[in-house]
């Protein structure tokens, strides 16, 4: 398994949300690219890069943070938010992006995320955000009567590199992964998935790893801010 250290990024700066509010981020760095050479440093392996106002707004906005994270750092990238049209997905493939993740047009254009798969391989991830196994969209401000596993199978044979599962109510929280429904997901598929959201301490990432269910990995953000879970030990305990 591999540890995605979290960067969301909101005005410039690099936050955390509780349970995916605008209006509840804490700033921990107001230097995104310095944060993310202090990851590299530490040694992960990836970054995992989330365009807070872009999900909403439906386009990039934090571009110039993003810009700054590739330059400095030498890991792969994957980036999320207000990435819908394939122009968007080639510019940021074309900055030096490892992976986009395509959430909100999962749900409106699938069609788009398979088009995007095919004319990128491996390049292509979809984030499907959950609250009580139902999707939500447009930075979660958006529910819907769509349930994440059915999403997930839309994608089976599309050539999608991962699927991002984030529990939305664990998300910035503190109070562990949602196993059981990242597992069930897993297993209901063959794509690779990556589990997110509540991910707090050592323990939780064991249990992520223990959980019966082939994950690609998992994101942390907050705990890792917080010291609460030491990065080098992480990556050390989810490869070996």
């Amino acid at each position: 398994m591999i540890l995605y250290p979290a960067i969301d990024l909101k005005d410039g700066q690099c936050v955390r949300l509780y349970k995916g509010e605008m209006d509840q981020a804490t700033v921990f760095s107001d230097d995104p690219a310095a944060q993310a050479k202090l990851f590299e440093d530490a040694g992960c392996e990836w970054l995992h890069l989330v365009d807070l106002n872009g999900a909403f707004a439906g386009e990039p906005v934090n571009a110039a943070a993003v810009e700054g994270i590739l330059e400095r750092c030498r890991v792969p990238a994957q980036l999320g938010g207000g990435i819908r049209d394939m122009a968007t997905i080639e510019r940021w493939l074309d900055k030096g992006l490892a992976r986009v993740i395509l959430g909100t047009v999962a749900v409106r254009d699938p069609g788009l995320v398979k088009q995007a798969a095919k004319a990128f391989p491996g390049k292509v991830a979809v984030g499907i955000d959950a609250r009580d196994g139902l999707v939500a969209v447009q930075g979660w401000a958006e529910a819907t009567d769509i349930l994440a596993v059915d999403l997930a199978r839309q994608f089976e044979d599309a050539g999608v590199a991962a699927i991002i599962y984030t529990d939305i109510d664990r998300d910035g929280a503190m109070g562990g992964p949602n196993v059981g429904a990242t597992a069930a997901l897993a297993q209901a598929v063959s794509i690779p998935v990556i589990a997110s959201g509540g991910v707090s301490s050592l323990d939780d990432l064991r249990a992520l790893k223990d959980c019966g269910a082939p994950l690609d990995g998992a994101i942390s953000g907050r705990a890792l801010y917080d010291g609460k879970i030491d990065l080098a030990e992480a990556v050390a305990l989810l490869k070996g």
